[in-house]
């Protein structure tokens, strides 16, 4: 028996260091490590032991023989990536470096400005070194977890399970947390931290959406996806946000992962997100929607796709919708995954259900315009594209026909890709929306990891050596002989709580990850997100009842 991986996986590395036959590629270090789409187990070399999924923090790996029928088209994924990168000259034993010390004893003091991924792998990276006597986590939000909370699908609730590494960071005795405190503007400023700590890092991620630059854009009814996620996934600042559901159809223009995951919660049953840790208004929302069709542009062809394989098979494998490729049956014709699982879905009969709902993933297709009446959206014109080759050949660009038709829609969903603003005392590159850094490094004392440092890309995992090269840059420094901080641990904790009286702790997040989980399990869902800040604020500071706790902690763990 083998284990195979069944989903777009974190990608932290931890099955690789698990594995006692280094049968999972690409390992840290390798080609590809990062950035291909998840990690592969060689089943010739798997043992079926199991150590992968006991690592495994989003619950990805999964034996052969209890796949799904839906899940087996993983088997084929897994093993065409050992036909292309075979690793019989791997080592059989997963190598793991023996832990830096620093030369200098310290004690060191580090602030982390954002409790995402980024933030707290970071965190976690800092803390193996006991010279390190303290991490602070800052974040303006009341709920850490980052993009983890407000970005991943509700309907992925596997992926959420990444949570649970992150709990195991945060009870560190040398860990603590700032939430609800502002850094920047109006907040504690970089230079008060400089004050008490040795490093500062910034993960504050990338928040914006890029524009599609075409007439009618302002539209009421044309929103960005990061807005529409931080909407459904209970975002505090998005809770306000204006999403027309009254139209039978909504366009999405940009295929990647993000557009998959909003096209599938404007277009599963009630009885799906139900069941899920959507946000109650949200969720009420949708209840009521009338859209019936989520169709999905790509402006080039099938095999340019921005989204996953997995994410592809995922959605393959949905029986309460149907999906429909609208593209040249010519550019289905490929021998790759992608191309297969396209063209079975092509091949597809739609349900003759009404109620059903349905995504159409539309090729080689790119707004031109967004049309509108009395200040709102009412249809999108849309240019069928020819792919024409690249001076290389070795890629194709989208280049836009004469061929244009009108989609009617009340709602445009902008998904072509996220873009990092500005920080406060930071340094900025406007082309690439990051801060420039040397590894992490935006001069000794002040660092940067995530996606401001990078730019977007790559997966939670990625985030993991992210950290571990911006960590590398601090104890460098460090070594080196930064400025001693003036001020204490003390000091800060007293300086942010002047500048935030009510800022929250690790126990007054405890206090209301609890209470949304007490009344998510009153109506069978795995939580219920408080998303109002003042009620966040005092649920995070009144105590639970220690009684009525008891019961909730017997219920859920029987």
């Amino acid at each position: 028996m083998a284990y195979v991986v069944t989903q777009s996986c974190c990608a932290d590395a931890s099955c690789v260091v698990a594995c006692p036959v280094n049968c999972i590629h690409p390992a840290p270090g390798e080609p590809g490590f990062g950035t291909t789409e998840m990690v592969y187990i060689d089943a010739d070399s798997c043992v079926g032991c199991g150590a992968c999924a006991t690592a495994c923090p989003v619950g990805a790996m999964v034996p052969d023989a209890a796949l799904t029928t839906k899940q087996l088209p993983f088997i084929d994924l897994n093993a065409a990536y050992y036909d292309a990168f075979p690793h019989a000259d791997r080592t059989p034993l997963a190598l793991v470096p023996p832990q830096r010390r620093l030369t200098r004893g310290g004690p060191f003091r580090v602030a982390v400005i954002g409790a995402g991924p980024a933030g707290l792998y970071t965190a976690d990276e800092l803390l193996k070194h006991p010279e390190v006597e303290g991490v602070d986590v800052y974040d303006r939000l009341r709920t850490p977890y980052g993009l983890v909370r407000h970005g991943v699908a509700p309907d992925h609730a596997s992926t959420k399970q990444v949570t649970r590494l992150f709990e195991a960071i945060e009870r560190q005795p040398r860990f603590r947390y700032f939430l609800g405190a502002e850094v920047g503007t109006g907040g504690v400023t970089l230079a008060d931290l400089r004050a008490s700590y040795h490093a500062v890092v910034y993960a504050v991620g990338a928040s914006a959406d890029r524009n599609l630059d075409i007439p009618g854009e302002d539209l009421a009814g044309s929103i960005p996806a990061t807005s529409v996620v931080g909407w459904y996934n209970g975002h505090p600042d998005q809770q306000d946000l204006d999403v027309p559901l009254t139209h039978e159809r909504a366009v999405i223009v940009g295929n990647g992962n993000v557009a998959l995951d909003v096209a599938r919660i404007l277009s599963r049953p009630l009885s799906v997100l139900e069941r899920t840790d959507l946000a109650p208004g949200p969720l009420e929302q949708l209840r009521a929607s009338r859209v019936r069709e989520v169709v999905v542009l790509g402006r080039r062809g099938p095999a340019q796709a921005a989204f996953t394989v997995p994410e592809l098979i995922g959605l393959a494998g949905l029986d309460d919708i149907d999906v429909v490729v609208d593209a040249d049956p010519a550019l289905l014709i490929g021998d790759d995954q992608r191309s297969q699982l396209l063209r079975e879905l092509a091949e597809r009969t739609p349900s003759d259900d009404p109620e059903r709902r349905r995504i159409v993933l539309a090729f080689t297709a790119s707004p031109v315009e967004i049309l509108g009446e009395d200040g709102r959206v009412v249809g999108v014109r849309v240019a069928r594209n020819r792919l024409v080759p690249t001076a290389d050949g070795t890629d194709v660009r989208a280049e836009a026909t004469d061929d244009v038709r009108t989609i009617e829609t009340g709602l445009v969903i902008r998904s072509v890709g996220h873009r990092g603003l500005p920080v406060a005392d930071l340094p900025f590159d406007d082309v690439t929306g990051t801060v420039p850094n040397d590894a992490g490094r935006v001069e000794p004392g002040v660092y940067v990891v995530g996606w401001i440092k990078r730019g977007p890309n790559g997966f939670i995992g990625t985030n993991k050596t992210c950290a571990q090269e911006t960590v590398e840059a601090i104890l460098d420094d460090l070594d080196a002989g930064l400025d001693e901080p003036v001020g204490s641990a003390r000091r800060a904790a007293e300086l942010v709580r002047a500048c935030h009286p009510d800022v929250t702790d690790l126990t007054g997040w405890q206090r209301l990850d609890a209470a949304e989980r007490e009344q998510g399990a009153r109506i069978g869902r795995p939580r219920a997100k408080i998303v109002d800040p003042v009620q966040q604020k005092t649920t995070a500071a009144t105590p639970a009842d220690p009684a009525r706790r008891r019961g909730f902690l017997r219920r859920t763990v029987s």
